[in-house]
């Protein structure tokens, strides 16, 4: 049985993957570290409320980058399952539920950034509570969806943990990229619980700490988008654990 459509071009499927990383990673950057680095005062919510409302397109397109990013990062999720499942059945299944649980959570703190806008444009909650505490309740909406991020890059760091290994054995990636890998699911994993459970730490660390992760899943998106995968060397893996799957001992009934 032949592994879907990579038997003939994991070429153009690895390319295809790049191309979805790159996209996440740009949308990534444009909402998350331009647009909320430039409207978000951290301690200060009604000056984040002010910012938001005083720029509801830009806010408004951030979100939607946002939520396109979780929309291109399933297919993603699935392509990359194909390319490295040649190495170890397990353990990409280990990194696509990580994966899996990941985007779930993740989809839901995009819920959160939807409810910000009609929060503070509803005239509905003003006159009972005033502007203050509507920016109050705004600034919570937004603690929601940085707290949901977290606890969802912490199945991601998992997921770049098993991945980066799965990369470093496959002998049709770069180990280079694989180790990359690894050492931006360990900095995911040590920021997003520094965040959550040590805000103090965090301080220190953050954001400096978040280039490691940058400099890994850049590095691995631009090989896929340029180099792709050694087609050769994935065909070699995947016809060596077909091998071992025919193989194998099946057990029967007794």
């Amino acid at each position: 049985m032949k592994t879907c459509s990579l038997d003939t071009s994991p070429q153009q499927v690895a390319r295809l993957s790049g191309a979805l990383y790159l996209a996440i990673i740009l949308l990534g950057v444009f909402s998350e570290g331009f647009v909320m680095s430039k409207l978000l005062v951290s301690g200060d919510a009604a000056a984040t409320a002010r910012n938001i409302l005083a720029a509801p397109l830009l806010w408004r397109v951030a979100v939607a980058a946002n939520v396109v990013l979780v929309l291109c990062a399933v297919p993603l999720l699935w392509i990359e399952y194909l390319l490295l499942r040649p190495v170890s059945k397990s353990l990409v299944l280990l990194a696509a539920l990580l994966n899996l649980v990941s985007l779930s959570v993740e989809a839901v703190s995009k819920v959160f950034m939807l409810l910000v806008m009609p929060t503070l444009e509803s005239s509905q909650h003003t006159p009972a509570m005033g502007a203050p505490q509507v920016a109050v309740l705004a600034n919570l909406v937004l603690k929601a969806h940085g707290i949901s991020f977290n606890v969802a890059l912490l199945f991601f760091g998992g997921t770049c943990l098993v991945n980066g290994y799965l990369i470093f054995k496959s002998g049709y990636f770069p180990k280079a990229i694989g180790v990359l890998m690894q050492v931006a699911g360990g900095s995911y994993l040590v920021a997003c619980f520094a965040a959550l459970f040590a805000p103090a730490l965090a301080n220190v660390l953050l954001p400096a700490l978040l280039l490691l992760p940058f400099i890994g899943e850049l590095s691995f998106c631009l090989w896929l988008l340029v180099k792709g995968v050694d087609s050769a060397g994935w065909k070699t893996q995947a016809d060596r654990a077909q091998e071992l799957r025919v193989g194998s001992p099946q057990l029967s009934p007794a």
